[in-house]
């Protein structure tokens, strides 16, 4: 199949095709003594599978890792991609009843609670969270502690989500502040610490040191989690946030 026949069936651009081609993720079969590029079943089977990464948001390098691994499996690839679109599914349904619910209580001239007017958001943000950091922190914590985390989370009043995020914020300040001390063993360092307990304790079901460590861990460990708090607050706020909470979990 030419690239212009692909391109007019799969309705990705003949130029996105190309680019794929450069950057190594979907190359064609061969190409003609023309010049032009032509895909075979294999090459189209693997297009479908790479749009599917990309419905989920997945970024090319990583869909080119997936794929073109040595024990790249097409069956548990197509058994991901329905739990994953089931997942999506059911956040969209959860959006939805909230727009309907909102629409009726406009229509019939009811009041909304705070708490149900946000409740679709929060299942968007649990779900995100879930699809991003879900497999590595039930590896760590389990499923029945993850599951009552997020039970407590999805149960917070407004009150509560807004004393979350403004101690959130506290806690991106001072450990900005102890960034510039330098001493993640120090007083100021203990209470960047204690904020990022305070914090947790909103989800968290029970606290143990132990725990606060291993989740420091996975915010130097995985680059993912490294992020979070680099971008918001400064490159290397992670491992000094890290550094914090193993002195002050270790004391």
């Amino acid at each position: 199949m030419k690239i212009n026949k692909l391109a007019k069936m799969s309705g990705v651009s003949t130029r996105t095709l190309r680019y794929y081609d450069e950057i190594g993720l979907l190359s064609p079969a061969m190409k003609n003594e023309a010049g032009y590029r032509i895909y075979s079943q294999k090459e189209i089977d693997l297009l479908q599978q790479i749009l599917f990464y990309r419905a989920l948001d997945m970024k090319l390098e990583q869909i080119k890792d997936i794929v073109h691994a040595p024990n790249f499996n097409v069956m548990n690839a197509l058994e991901s991609h329905r739990q994953h679109l089931l997942e999506k599914n059911a956040m969209i349904e959860q959006l939805l009843q909230t727009v309907d619910h909102t629409i009726q209580a406009l229509q019939e001239g009811k009041m909304m609670s705070n708490e149900e007017k946000f409740k679709g958001f929060k299942e968007k943000l649990l779900q995100e969270n879930e699809e991003k950091y879900g497999k590595e922190i039930r590896e760590r914590y389990g499923n029945e502690t993850i599951e009552a985390s997020n039970k407590k989370w999805l149960n917070m009043t407004e009150q509560q989500f807004e004393e979350m995020g403004q101690l959130e914020q506290s806690l991106f300040e001072r450990l900005q502040e102890a960034m510039t001390e330098g001493n993640p063993a120090s007083q100021l360092g203990n209470e960047v610490a204690e904020l990022h307990k305070r914090w947790l304790m909103f989800s968290w079901k029970d606290y143990s040191k132990e725990a606060h460590a291993g989740l420091a861990a996975m915010y130097v460990a995985d680059e993912r989690f490294t992020a979070y708090y680099d971008e918001r607050v400064a490159v290397g706020a992670s491992q000094f946030l890290h550094d914090c909470i193993v002195a002050y979990t270790t004391e």
